[in-house]
């Protein structure tokens, strides 16, 4: 009996692998198309969904599927943070004494010497291709999200990451005789001697010292496990049907800690994948695609920056989802070079996270960006148990630099340590609930979250002869990197910046939520603060008597333009002046010490400020400089254009992102409350056009231009909010379906209802 049931689920899995019906495929004009497979495994083609990732490359004479999943992480803490003078009274008592270099050796040095925690390699899966010959072509398929590979003589792949489910697939036809394949662990148990390298590079993995995975293999299917720090466990595992000249397979991640939740294993996973089948699989995962792309659109005619927009929002659909962890430096693609992942492939919270989360506001893409405040919500107690011990404070601050549970790492303590961490990471629970109008997210998230940071930064702040307020000291990532003089006296524009922020906005939530009484408390404290430090030759500064005079690649001093917006063209003539005279500096001083995001960022800036040609220019030169072929940001040069010093290539994620937010910043924008249509469109651009982006106020907007001048507009408002539109015509001559008002300073009013389509046009 035992024996026919064995048949019996032979039979049916058989059955299930030899009907797959294949996809069919939908190519793009933004796809990738090559004519080889990648040599480098950042050059590779990638493929994920959130938790877990692969990249498709060639190794030596071998098929690599680089594996990853994003909560496998080395975990063990780091020790050096817990003595008596991990504080911000004893980092600021070192600065005052000029004994800094106790801080150093202390706080910064540790995290480039010690290996962990960190982001560490799944595995990789390896098909012997020596004898398909030459291969033809490789397709991402970016619709789809899937990748295929074609060979000379016939022989086609087709793979693809699960858009949901922890799985990846792989589909060879054509095949005379069924590939052999291994399951390569990473290297952390290679002889040789250990190498410790900086955190750019990436130390050497044999640092971790961990224990010798085992590897076990049968006719049909392979399986790692590897032991880490702490009781931490993961598996790899794969299985396969062979069938006439064709082979399937589906593999999976899967890992295991003893404080988490317990979750299947790879195996069991993979188990019930082969029954269901490879169809059944593409079908939801092309489903959740097709709703992805249906989100949002946009048209321009530049087909450089296009095609890197639709890329940007290929890889963001990759690794954002509401559950699971936050997109980290490299995501779900760790660096499969035998080494750690460039800054450990931690959390970066003074610019990374930040900036990797800004397109999908306004490309309608909230379900996906949720995940991020979701996490940050999900470790609050960590971070508030932090704020009490290091800064000894009530309230809620955030380490700058995090584990994958939130946990503080270190680095460079100005950032990573940094005062203001939590109100920039605030900005995404302001920016959610503006979007969405959420008013459960507004009372149970956005405000908490901005109150308990405006309480802990009353809690810290002094007061100066002036009875102003100010920090003990301040820095403004990554002014003057990791010394001593990177700490400022005065109040940074960048920490200055934060704060005015977040009191205005604890003060406004909490006018919106009839909480009049906190809201006066905020405005208070609020008047307290100094102005930003601005010269009137060249704009924002660092910090007071600290102007910026040379080339630098974060564009800390001026968050308050951009992205908080408390200084902003719509403020009047003096912030306008400010705004030029901020952005003809960095113009002047020039990029040759900029990274890729540096590049994102200045289209941003130049958008904010109605500059189209500076903005599309920004964003040609990153697409066209500092990415590599297959679109991944990599910080530094790689074109000999001179446009930075930097010729390194750490790939990270967050100038991608913000490549595809500086062209919706250029579309459209909407963070004063009125709505403006095409803002910042180069004169060349005559037909631009786009569909479903987002604007504040939770409104879905689409709109076209012919000749230059916007036709048609398209508003529905899902919320009822009140509709202020800045008249996209330049002209009384429009029509519209609704009521509507127009102002002397040609702004158009509209009282909406949830659901109402608002249709806006040129009369003929």
């Amino acid at each position: 009996m035992k024996n026919l049931f064995a048949l019996l689920a032979f039979v049916l899995i058989s059955n299930a692998v030899c009907s797959q019906k294949l996809p069919e495929l939908i190519a793009s004009p933004h796809d990738l198309h090559f004519n080889n497979l990648a040599n480098t495994w950042d050059e590779a083609i990638p493929l994920g969904n959130g938790m877990v990732g692969a990249l498709v490359w060639k190794k030596e004479e071998k098929l690599r599927l680089s594996l990853d999943r994003a909560d496998i992480w080395d975990l063990r803490p780091m020790e050096n943070l817990k003595t008596p003078q991990w504080k911000y009274s004893w980092v600021y008592e070192q600065w005052k004494k000029d004994t800094y270099t106790n801080v150093q050796k202390r706080f910064d040095e540790p995290y480039d010497k010690i290996p962990a925690p960190s982001k560490i390699p799944g595995a990789a899966l390896e098909f012997d291709i020596a004898g398909l010959g030459e291969i033809a072509s490789v397709h991402l398929y970016i619709n789809q999200a899937i990748c295929e590979v074609k060979w000379k003589n016939g022989v086609r792949l087709l793979t693809f990451v699960h858009a949901t489910d922890p799985i990846g697939w792989y589909h060879f036809e054509g095949l005379a005789k069924p590939l052999s394949y291994e399951i390569i662990p990473p290297a952390y148990n290679i002889p040789g001697t250990n190498k410790e390298e900086s955190p750019v590079k990436g130390q050497d993995l044999r640092r971790l010292e961990y224990p010798q995975g085992t590897v076990t293999k049968n006719k049909n299917s392979a399986t790692y496990t590897q032991e880490g720090w702490g009781g931490f466990k993961y598996e790899a595992h794969t299985s396969h049907k062979t069938l006439p000249n064709a082979m399937t397979g589906s593999w999976s991640l899967s890992s295991e800690f003893p404080s988490w939740e317990k979750s299947p294993s790879a195996t069991t996973i993979i188990k019930k994948q082969m029954q269901e089948g490879m169809t059944k699989a593409f079908d939801t995962h092309a489903t959740w695609w097709r709703d992805f792309w249906s989100q949002s659109a946009i048209s321009i005619p530049d087909a450089t920056i296009e095609k890197q927009w639709h890329l940007e929002q290929y890889k963001f659909g990759s690794v954002a989802r509401s559950s699971g962890p936050p997109i980290s430096l490299q995501a779900v693609w760790t660096a499969d070079n035998g080494k750690l992942p460039p800054w450990k492939g931690d959390f970066h919270h003074d610019l990374n996270t930040q900036l990797s989360y800004w397109p999908a506001y306004s490309a309608n893409h909230l379900n996906e960006e949720i995940g991020f405040v979701n996490w940050l919500w999900k470790y609050r107690n960590t971070f508030k148990k932090y704020t009490d011990e290091y800064y000894e404070a009530e309230g809620l601050n955030v380490p700058g630099v995090t584990t994958l549970t939130g946990e503080p790492m270190g680095g460079w303590i100005q950032y990573s340590f940094g005062p203001s961490v939590s109100a920039w990471l605030g900005h995404h629970f302001y920016l959610h609930w503006k979007y969405s109008m959420d008013s459960t997210f507004l009372a149970e998230r956005a405000y908490p979250w901005i109150k308990d940071v405006a309480t802990y930064l009353n809690a810290i702040t002094q007061k100066d002869a002036n009875g102003k307020r100010k920090l003990p000291i301040s820095s403004s990532p990554e002014i003057h990197d990791n010394s001593k003089q990177a700490w400022f006296p005065n109040t940074t524009n960048f920490d200055l910046g934060l704060i005015k922020w977040t009191y205005e906005k604890a003060a406004e939530l909490a006018d919106e939520l009839g909480k009049k009484e906190e809201a006066n408390t905020w405005k208070k404290i609020a008047s307290e603060w100094p102005q930003l430090a601005s010269s009137e030759q060249t704009g924002l500064m660092i910090a007071p008597g600290a102007p910026y005079a040379q080339s630098h690649r974060h564009f800390s001093h001026q968050i308050a333009y951009h992205p908080l917006g408390i200084v902003d063209f719509s403020r009047g003539e003096q912030d306008q002046k400010i705004i030029k005279n901020t952005i003809s500096t960095l113009d002047s001083i020039g990029s040759s010490l900029y990274v890729g995001y540096s590049f994102s960022w200045l289209a941003n800036l130049k958008a904010r400020a109605f500059d189209g040609e500076g903005a599309a220019k920004a964003l040609k030169i990153f697409a066209t400089s500092f990415c590599l072929p297959n679109s991944f940001h990599v910080n530094g040069d790689q074109s000999d254009n001179n446009y930075s010093r930097y010729k390194y290539r750490p790939f990270t994620l967050e100038g991608n992102f913000a490549f595809a937010a500086g062209l919706q910043e250029m579309l459209i924008q909407s963070h004063t409350g009125i709505l403006h249509i095409f803002p910042a469109v180069p004169k060349s651009w005559s037909t631009p056009s786009f569909d479903q982006l987002r604007a504040q106020g939770a409104f879905l907007v689409s709109a076209s231009m012919k000749n230059g001048a916007t036709e048609k507009v398209s508003i529905t408002s899902l919320k009822g909010s009140v509709l202020k539109l800045k008249n996209p015509f330049n002209t009384s001559n429009f029509q519209c379906n609704m009521p509507y008002e127009l102002s002397v300073d040609n702004i158009i009013t509209i009282n909406t209802k949830m659901n109402d389509q608002i249709e806006l046009s040129l009369k003929n």
